[in-house]
């Protein structure tokens, strides 16, 4: 087995991609641990993420979203899903770049409003206005962030989490 296809794999992609649920799938799939980077933030403050974005600012949330990274990697997460705006910071991206397989997740912004649905109040990034052009916004100033990292590019439109693991296990293979 190269080194390349050692490295963990991490999910990137606009919220309401699916990273959560494909990394479960893919964990699963694997049989290996997985790390949900949103997930051990709320865990590990005992706050959602809207109100870690309140009480303590997205500078401070984007800081420690890629230290949260940086210690999942270290502890042996294999599988990673990162936060939608975790390429917003130029030293997370290189981390991803040399330690991880990155999979881009892509998703329409009228799919990621459906599926966020009633939760878009409880994310910041999207409180006020129409969700769907909140998401373009965000995906016009990602998309060559996401780009930029990502090994494989997978539309998440109308798949489900397993279906997503199956092609990411089959196009990691590819690009290795």
């Amino acid at each position: 087995m190269s080194e390349d296809v050692k490295r963990p794999v991490a999910l990137v992609g606009l919220m309401g991609a699916g990273k959560s649920a494909v990394a479960r799938a893919l964990g699963e799939r694997l049989g290996t641990a997985v790390a949900d980077l949103d997930a051990l933030l709320e865990a590990e403050s005992g706050r959602s993420i809207g109100q870690l974005f309140e009480e303590r600012g997205e500078p401070w949330f984007r800081a420690r979203e890629g230290e949260l990274l940086r210690e999942a990697l270290d502890a042996g997460a294999r599988v990673v899903a990162c936060g939608g705006g975790l390429v917003l910071t130029p030293r997370h991206r290189a981390l991803l770049r040399q330690r991880c397989r990155v999979v881009w997740l892509q998703v329409t912004p009228h799919e990621a409003a459906r599926r966020i649905g009633g939760d878009a109040a409880l994310r910041p990034l999207l409180a006020g206005g129409d969700v769907a052009q909140r998401l373009e916004r965000l995906l016009e100033e990602r998309r060559p962030l996401y780009a930029e990292v990502a090994d494989l590019t997978l539309p998440t439109d109308g798949a489900d989490p397993e279906s997503l693991a199956e092609r990411i296990v089959i196009g990691l293979e590819h690009v290795a």
